[in-house]
């Protein structure tokens, strides 16, 4: 399976990361595009769905590979990610279990787009307990042997209705009381929210992995 690089990817993405684990290539020769997930992730505040999003480096309109997008820090937009992340999940049954494999990321200053979102996600995976190898692709491939998910997962675009083997399933949320059940957040939320646990949602959204059970 092929997927992009995004930052603090939805439920979504690490249930086809659990559903394929064999073969993960991650796509470094895609054009950077605005307005997906790439360097946006979507938490649940107080006041609702909160997107936060790291700011680039501008290109003038040029097309630039996802290799080659740098962060742009002339605006403290880690402090800004991460007071917003414990604004919403200080009190999370698990967030201080975990808190320590995050916080690290909005401390140092990586260059590019690229290696922040793989380091997070190397972050996710271990809480998830998923290995698989995880390789970065090569060259562009216009088409794929295997599943392409590359455009799959996108702001705008209702995963579920794409691959109807996923249904995400619910579990409680810091602000479920006052917002009701938000399906398709950042994985953080998933994590905070139910630690040891969280890899079995991920096993209940899938169909295929009910319908395998004995």
């Amino acid at each position: 399976m092929i997927l992009t690089s995004i930052y603090n990817a939805p439920v979504s993405y690490y249930a086809l990361l659990l559903k394929h684990r064999e073969a993960i290539v991650l796509e470094q020769y895609d054009h950077y595009t605005k307005q997906t997930y790439r360097n946006r992730c979507r938490i649940l505040g107080a006041n609702g769905p909160l997107d936060l999003v790291i700011p680039v480096v501008k290109n003038h309109g040029k097309k630039v590979h996802m290799k080659d997008v740098k962060i742009d820090y002339d605006t403290d937009w880690q402090k800004n990610h991460w007071r917003s992340i414990v604004s919403a999940y200080a009190s999370a049954p698990f967030f201080e279990f975990i808190e320590d494999a995050y916080a690290g990321f909005y401390l140092r200053k990586e260059a590019f787009l690229l290696d922040l979102n793989v380091g997070l996600m190397e972050v996710a995976l271990d809480q998830l307990q998923i290995r698989t190898d995880i390789t970065i692709s090569d060259a562009y491939r216009h088409t794929y042997n295997d599943y392409d998910a590359r455009e799959s997962i996108h702001p705008k675009r209702c995963f579920r209705l794409q691959d109807h083997s996923f249904q995400p399933a619910t579990y409680q949320q810091v602000f479920s009381e006052k917002h009701g059940f938000v399906p398709e957040l950042s994985i953080m939320d998933l994590l905070f929210n139910e630690g040891p646990n969280a890899r079995m949602i991920l096993e209940q959204s899938l169909h295929w992995q009910k319908e395998t059970r004995p």
